[in-house]
């Protein structure tokens, strides 16, 4: 019995490592540049951000609690939620979370080259944008 608690208290820190982005992974730079209320859908808002990866840039596992609809501007990124396959999208693709989605993987995929893309939400007035994952 003591050995398998050890073993897995062992494991736990390669458990947050895969759940986590590394923290030497530089962050996003995150530009706010519209959000509306929705008059048509009371209590809703529409909120468009952009989002600049740097070479090897990533998010931490996050929620939104909307949805989200990625458009790709510059370079490749790496999107995936929770019990979904990761995808890669370059320029012109897009990527949709749902406000149940729990957002596992958002990197750049490059090391070299940055990345930018554009975010469309659809979420609660006054929701932050970005929520810690539980």
């Amino acid at each position: 019995m003591l050995r398998s608690t050890v073993a897995l208290l062992a494991m736990l820190p390669l458990c947050s490592v895969a759940a986590t982005p590394p923290s030497s992974a530089p962050e996003p730079t995150v530009r706010e540049v519209m959000t509306r209320p929705l008059p048509e859908q009371p209590g809703k808002e529409a909120m468009i951000l952009t989002v600049e990866y740097p070479p090897g840039g990533a998010d931490p596992v996050h929620r939104h609690d909307a949805h989200g609809f990625v458009y790709v501007l510059e370079g490749r990124i790496v999107m995936g939620v929770a019990g979904g396959q990761e995808v890669t999208l370059g320029p012109g693709e897009a990527f949709h979370e749902g406000p149940a989605d729990l957002h596992t993987v958002g990197r750049n995929a490059s090391g070299t080259e940055p990345a930018k893309f554009v975010v469309f939400l659809i979420k609660d007035i006054g929701k932050p944008a970005v929520l810690p994952p539980n």
